[in-house]
């Protein structure tokens, strides 16, 4: 009887192997039949009970099962790998006779596209655009900013700090600083560029992203030219009316300060990953230069003040082109900025 049995497993499996459509399949019919607990193994530990003069016997033809089973299961792989290979060498495979194809054209990233376009803008506005070092000294990036030594944000899990006193640079504020030190008054600068912070990395938060920070410095400058300014510039930005909210903040270098939330146009305001389901994001801190920021600066504040503000370039390229995960900015994927992707076309 047993030996009508294994006949009949070897024959069956022996079907199975030659029909399997994947390698997945041949693997799941090795571990029913010839796993540690397959069936074969079942047979084997049965072996006790059969008679002594059957024993032998019925263990060759168990071990001509297994060996015709394993024989067939590797010709079958083989199979599909000879398969596999081939498709390959199909599918990259290069004419060298044919004329080159050409140089393919590339794309630019949505965070430069975006910060070209918000440049024009206020150049338009009369506004001239800064750069500065991304590896700064602890005045400029600190100090200057009415940010003194006790200040959260100089904690080693905010900030890069480099040797001799150097750091790579929290915010694009210390090109404003510059600027005022070297520019003449009245003056109207912006300051896009890279920065840096000592963040753990999720949906909404990199160690390495982009902003766009700007400040007029005149005389009469007023809240209401602040928010004239932000408006302009979403407008400009989303070609729409958004959704936005003003609450009051507290920073350093302004007083008074807010923040200018903009309700998230992932999800709608319904709550996502990106606006830890809140529904809103924030993207625009601002408020009135701190008049010892200006005091720093050899500014007089008693006869000039001004605005400025920071800008997320970052998270508002996310809100503009419906990216729900800052890290695919930074990833270097050139997929994701493929024309077919929709964002960088």
């Amino acid at each position: 009887m047993l030996e009508n049995d294994l006949a009949g497993l070897q024959a069956g499996t022996l079907k199975r192997i030659a029909a399997a459509a994947l390698p997945a399949d041949l693997e799941a019919i090795r571990v029913e039949v010839l796993g540690r607990k397959g069936t074969l193994a079942a047979v084997s530990k049965d072996m006790g009970k059969i008679a002594s003069e059957e024993r032998a016997r019925i263990g060759k033809l168990l071990n001509e099962a297994k060996n015709s089973l394993e024989a067939a299961l590797a010709a079958r792989q083989d199979q599909f790998a000879a398969t596999a290979l081939a498709e390959r060498l199909e599918s990259e495979w290069v004419d060298l006779t044919l004329p080159a194809p050409g140089i393919r054209p590339g794309n630019l990233h949505p965070l430069t596209r975006l910060q070209q376009e918000i440049e024009d803008l206020f150049r338009s506005l009369g506004f001239t655009i800064l750069d500065g070092f991304e590896v700064e000294d602890e005045y400029h990036n600190f100090d200057a900013l009415n940010i003194p030594a006790d200040h959260p944000a100089r904690d080693m899990q905010d900030t890069f700090w480099l040797e001799g006193g150097k750091l790579l640079r929290t915010h694009t504020s210390p090109v404003q600083v510059r600027g005022m030190e070297t520019l003449p008054l009245p003056l109207r600068m912006i300051a896009p560029g890279r920065v840096f912070r000592n963040e753990s990395v999720d949906a909404s938060h990199e160690h390495t992203f982009y902003q766009l920070e700007g400040m007029m410095i005149d005389r009469n400058v007023s809240v209401g030219n602040l928010i004239y300014f932000m408006k302009t510039l979403l407008g400009e930005v989303f070609g729409r009316e958004v959704t936005v909210r003003l609450r009051p903040g507290f920073f350093p270098f302004v007083e008074p300060g807010f923040e200018l939330d903009i309700q998230c146009l992932i999800c709608g305001g319904s709550g996502c990953a990106v606006c830890k389901q809140s529904g809103w994001v924030e993207l625009l801190p601002c408020g009135l230069v701190n008049p010892k920021v200006l005091e720093k600066s050899g500014i007089d504040p008693t006869e000039w003040g001004g605005f400025a503000f920071g800008l997320g370039l970052t998270r508002l390229v996310m809100m503009r082109y419906g990216i729900a995960d800052i890290r695919l900015l930074m990833s270097g994927d050139l997929r994701f900025l493929a024309p077919a992707a929709g964002v960088a076309a």
